[in-house]
């Protein structure tokens, strides 16, 4: 990546649009309504032959103080500072408003490269709107239509020869290395190594103003995500590369979920899906809750998604740093997190505080448990050996008195880990048999909370000399039929 734009204007002139064509995805949400993005996005933008990183960004209000849009407005003026180039946008149907010429004025003081672009300039109604913004003093607008993909061409030779000069200057900076590397692979067995090229992927998930922007806040040890008193200020599922304590990392900050029912609003609708999707892109899933009202039914409803979706999972408690009486609320989590999320026995439970940072360690520690857990391979003779001493300790029942046969069995993936067990009558095995196995292997294996699949198969006849008989005997009775 050779450099950094961030796409910055008033609410609704189609950032977050042109960002999904320059990304090539539909990462950001979209909609007629303003205001819908309050976030930093990025992505990996593409045109042509240029890569570059593109930032979406709030729109730009003229607020200034400690309300949701002038914290807004102060997360895009950050975004401003750290990019290399400004892509300024007006809405060219509606023209140049006062609050365009008021941040035309901060980007001439505040970036070093500013490119003007008139949106939604499909069609002659834009021809007046392109005109005014000759106006802003920025130079040339560009005519682009994010939403149609006309303009990128004019765009593309407006960034070429900044990331031409850009990639020059870095290639003078950057000292020469010599490094030599290990392409030796990994061994049949062992997890997948995480790498700055393969992070570990993981999503913070709860309900709205349990604390997941703050908590992601603080472990990136910078105010990059909007956070406040309100409820549900995230609604993209913000995704966001980092080195947390030696180990590269992919955190999804999602929108918080409500009961189906209170969920209304389409933009509401659109940020649970958005959700939904990083939980199943994630490898861990840490479930956020509030220690003041922990374990309501839409968390754990929320922990349930993540078990069947077969992700790791770790739970941790927020707001820890205002409990009073710690022991007796930490018996009573653990008691109830056993009674109500069975499928998830063993899971990490951890106590944190976004606000104060402690406990991040431990949850730190945590993840990289669940997600060892989440990769364990075990030799399939000591799945056999184990099969055995469970069968002999606890015999599968035998319906209509024909005793149902365990005979091999076997792990068949990771990620979740998925077991297959051959045997007699698969369809008349009760489920009580299949948790005892499932209970077992956690016991046992050392997989405490993990999602684990065991699928039940029967195994055919595999006499291979099987109707050979009957079939030998059709041969000799047409051969001595043709003798006579």
């Amino acid at each position: 990546m050779s450099l950094t734009l961030a796409i910055v204007g008033r609410p609704n002139v189609g950032k977050s649009t042109l960002f999904n064509r320059l990304v090539g995805k539909r990462l950001a949400l979209v909609d007629d309504q303003p205001g819908v993005t309050r976030d930093l996005r990025e992505g990996e933008g593409r045109l042509g032959d240029l890569r570059f990183t593109v930032i979406d960004t709030a729109g730009l209000e003229d607020a200034t103080d400690d309300s949701l849009q002038g914290r807004m407005r102060r997360l895009t003026e950050r975004a401003v500072d750290m990019a290399d180039v400004c892509l300024f946008m007006i809405d060219a149907r509606t023209g140049v408003t006062p609050t365009d010429e008021l941040f035309a004025e901060i980007l001439r003081k505040r970036s070093k490269h500013v490119i003007l672009a008139a949106n939604k300039a499909e069609g002659a109604a834009a021809d007046a709107g392109v005109l005014e913004a000759y106006g802003l003093g920025l130079g040339e607008p560009i005519r682009l239509s994010g939403e149609h993909g006309e303009g990128m061409t004019d765009l593309y030779a407006a960034l070429m020869p900044l990331a031409d000069a850009m990639e020059e200057k870095q290639a003078e900076e950057t000292p020469e290395t010599d490094v030599d590397l290990d392409e030796a692979g990994e061994t049949e067995g062992e997890p997948p190594a995480i790498t700055a090229d393969k992070p570990l992927q993981v999503a913070v998930v709860g309900r709205p103003n349990a604390g997941k922007s703050t908590l992601i806040n603080k472990i990136l040890g910078e105010d990059r995500l909007l956070t406040g008193p309100e409820a549900g200020i995230t609604r993209d599922a913000i995704s966001l590369r980092i080195d947390w304590n030696g180990t590269p990392m992919r955190i999804f900050d999602t929108a918080g979920m409500r009961k189906k029912a209170k969920v209304q609003d389409k933009l509401e609708k659109l940020s649970v899906s958005d959700g939904l999707r990083a939980v199943k892109f994630a490898e861990v899933v840490v479930v956020l809750l509030d220690a003041a009202i922990p374990f309501e039914q839409q968390d754990l409803r929320i922990a349930d998604l993540a078990e069947r979706e077969g992700r790791a999972v770790v739970v941790a408690v927020n707001k820890w740093d205002v409990e009073e009486h710690k022991q007796e609320k930490l018996r009573d989590l653990k008691e109830s997190f056993e009674r109500l999320l069975p499928q998830l026995r063993g899971a990490p439970l951890v106590t944190v505080s976004a606000k104060t940072g402690r406990g991040l360690d431990r949850l730190h520690e945590a993840i990289l448990r669940a997600h060892d857990v989440w990769n364990r391979r075990i030799p399939t003779a000591a799945l056999n050996r184990w099969l055995t001493a469970m069968v002999e300790q606890h015999p599968p029942p035998a319906p209509q008195g024909r005793r149902i046969k365990l005979r091999y069995m076997t792990q068949a993936k990771t990620r979740p880990p998925g077991f297959v067990v051959m045997c007699s009558h698969p369809d008349k095995m009760p489920a009580s048999y299949t948790r005892y196995l499932v209970n077992g292997l956690r016991d046992d294996f050392d997989m405490p909370g993990t999602p684990i699949r065991l699928t039940l198969r029967g195994q055919g006849d595999k006499n291979p000399y099987k109707g050979r008989r009957k079939k030998n005997a059709g041969a000799l009775a047409k051969h001595l039929k043709g003798r006579a």
